[in-house]
């Protein structure tokens, strides 16, 4: 195409500097073929001066408007007069009709009309002098009144419905017109994507699976030649924090193919229907561009199950929108070159028609990392801080168990910032180790007033606890205990608990053991028992329940579960036992924990003296280490070498 057919293709475009010129335009049209804007620069004059200069001959011409003003004209000899000088006023804007040297307003008509009559009979004016009356009208005023309300009504409109539109499309009228579209991301290979598989540490399942389907979209024919079909959909599953979201980044920047990223909350709009109309938007998008990959983040915002909670009766729009991402991903006319990913923490919520075979073919579990994988995901986030010497990352990884991808990123920022503020110039590791301590134990408050007696209190509480797990085969290793007030917490004990795949009965009971040896530790010494022992309490309580109704630990009960892993559970109003059996739980709960409250008790009065002198180093320190316990009790009769550390980390909060 030329230079000069592009010229001629090119319309001009409405500007709005355009509709100012035409009111511009109009207001000076009116200005100059209206006779001005009514006299309103015309000198202003009393009734008693107007008759005065009439009298004198001066006044030409007199027109009465609407019974209520009127508007003087002088004669040419009399507008060259000194005392008429400041009447010789000139508009801004030209004007087509004669402007008024004064104007003025008086009371009643019929006595303004008597006195001008007088005037002119007296003076022998009235073949010289003309009075007219007329009425006046302000049309284009009037216009803009009786316009005005409906003027507002639309602009309130388009306002609303900008914002509704979330403010995209081309002007007012396409954001209005756009509200169905789709809001979905667009990346491409021309788009800069920086993370990539190598900056997802761990997940090594989930990235192998995530993986074939990108290499399935760029060589198909390596698959489909043994008669494989891509899949339609795979599903993103975890514990929050895990990485889920971030291995979709590293497919958008590996993927040679269009990748649209949204979120599933983007579908939910208050008019009915446009979710449904952005989720065909979204695929005849995707169609268009094929082969592409989709990405729905927190998908159980719109593929919750269906009829769950409906008491209203009505329609659901967030159902309609479901129907139709159904129909989309496996209906009649389904392109199979559109693969669909898909995050979300809450699978059990979603409904079943989504999860079918044909849908989402894959369910790809996200787990929590294990010490392995934290040691790579910390060797990640190492990468920009700046470290004071070499760290022992695989110390950091054994400290962490049970953190998440999310939470070894904070710690590593944290540390940052704890280094930064006070006042070092890199991270070292104890910075490391008190960034744990910051996130898991919150912030220390040292400045909290609590009485000698309460510190007391707290020491032998504390001081229990390490007692009890010191003493216990199957109890987490004990690493650190304090009595600096932490968040929430008065006192601390902390442990580093092994990372079991099961659990046995007797691994339970002496963790449960070693959390009432608090309270216990209060019972022996005081004889008196406190509310410090909440937290213990409740962590005891779900165990005990949890063996009873969950895992079938409990004799008395047997081989039974009332877990549902479906979720129906939640949405019943009855239980699934009778009173009987709620009966019979309830006091196996209750003799599972009085059983341990006494075991802890038998513990401590056994070795009292040894937890009166923890107990008196604790008051003293405030904060003690594995070293202090083996200094008093010895050597762990039950010592696990691969747990042991020389450096404790607060694991575990207790209070």
């Amino acid at each position: 195409m030329t230079k000069e057919n592009k010229n001629l293709n090119k319309k001009p475009k409405l500007s709005p500097y355009w509709i100012y010129g035409f009111i511009i335009a109009a207001f000076l049209a009116i200005q100059m073929f209206s006779g001005g804007l009514g006299g309103s620069n015309a000198q202003k004059l009393t009734v008693t001066e107007f008759i005065g200069y009439l009298e004198q001959g001066d006044v030409k011409q007199v027109d009465v408007v609407n019974g209520r003003e009127a508007r003087v004209f002088l004669t040419s000899e009399a507008a060259q007069k000194e005392v008429h000088k400041k009447s010789r006023t000139s508009n801004l804007l030209p004007s087509v009709a004669p402007q008024p040297n004064y104007t003025f307003e008086f009371g009643e008509l019929e006595l303004f009309e008597t006195k001008v009559e007088k005037a002119l009979e007296d003076n022998d004016l009235k073949n010289t002098v003309q009075v007219n009356f007329f009425t006046e009208e302000n049309v284009f005023g009037n216009l803009i009144l009786s316009l005005l309300p409906f003027i507002l009504l639309i602009g309130v409109w388009i306002f609303i419905m900008r914002r509704m539109s979330g403010g995209s499309g081309g002007g007012a009228g396409g954001q209005i017109f756009n509200i169905g579209k789709s809001k979905a991301k667009l990346f491409d290979e021309k788009t800069d994507i920086k993370t990539s598989f190598k900056d997802v540490a761990g997940l090594e399942g989930a990235k192998e699976e995530v993986q074939e389907i990108v290499d399935f979209l760029k060589n198909p024919e390596k698959y489909t030649s043994l008669g494989g079909k891509i899949p339609k959909g795979a599903l993103l599953v975890g514990q929050p924090g895990t990485g889920k979201t971030l291995l979709a980044k590293a497919v958008a920047g590996e993927a040679k193919v269009p990748f649209f990223s949204l979120s599933g909350s983007d579908f939910v709009e208050m008019f009915v229907g446009v979710g449904a109309s952005r989720v065909r938007d979204l695929f005849k998008q995707a169609k268009e561009k094929a082969p592409a990959i989709i990405f729905i983040d927190e998908i159980d915002a719109i593929g919750r199950a269906r009829g769950k909670s409906n008491f209203s009766g009505s329609n659901d729009e967030r159902e309609n929108t479901l129907n139709q991402l159904l129909t989309e991903m496996d209906g009649f006319g389904t392109n199979t070159n559109v693969i669909v990913l898909a995050a979300t923490n809450r699978a059990d919520v979603l409904d079943k028609a989504l999860m079918r075979a044909g849908r989402f073919d894959r369910q790809i579990y996200v787990d929590l990392p294990d010490v392995r994988e934290r040691k790579e995901i910390f060797e990640v986030h190492l990468r920009p801080i700046k470290q004071a010497e070499k760290l022992d990352v695989d110390f950091l990884a054994k400290q962490t168990p049970g953190f998440s991808g999310a939470d070894i990123a904070n710690v590593c920022n944290e540390a940052a910032l704890i280094a930064a503020r006070n006042g070092k110039k890199a991270v070292g590791k104890q910075d490391f180790l008190d960034a744990v301590d910051r996130i898991v134990g919150g912030l220390e408050k040292k400045n909290k007033i609590i009485t000698k007696e309460e510190k007391k209190a707290i020491a032998f509480h504390e001081a229990g606890h390490a007692t009890v797990s010191w003493m216990l085969e199957h109890a987490a290793p004990l690493v650190k205990v304090t009595i600096v007030p932490r968040g929430q917490s008065l006192g601390a004990a902390w442990y580093l608990p092994e990372e079991r795949l099961i659990v046995r009965p007797e691994q339970m009971l002496d963790e449960m053991c070693a959390a009432l040896g608090g309270r216990a530790a209060e019972q022996v010494i005081f004889d008196k028992i406190s509310t410090g022992a909440l937290s213990d309490l409740e962590k005891v309580t779900k165990q005990a329940r949890a063996m009873v109704t969950i895992y079938g630990l409990s004799d008395k009960v047997g081989n039974l579960t009332y877990y549902d892993s479906s979720g129906q559970s939640e949405y019943g109003f009855t239980k699934p036992y009778s009173e009987q059996t709620a009966e019979i739980i309830d006091k196996e709960i209750s003799d599972i924990i009085e059983t341990q409250y006494q075991r802890a008790v038998d513990l401590l009065i056994k070795h009292k003296d040894k937890l009166t002198e923890l107990a008196e180093v604790l008051l003293d320190k405030e904060v003690i280490f594995k070293d202090n316990l083996e200094k008093i009790f010895g050597e762990r009769p039950f010592k696990k070498p691969e747990l042991d550390t020389k450096e404790p980390v607060e694991i575990e909060e207790e209070e």
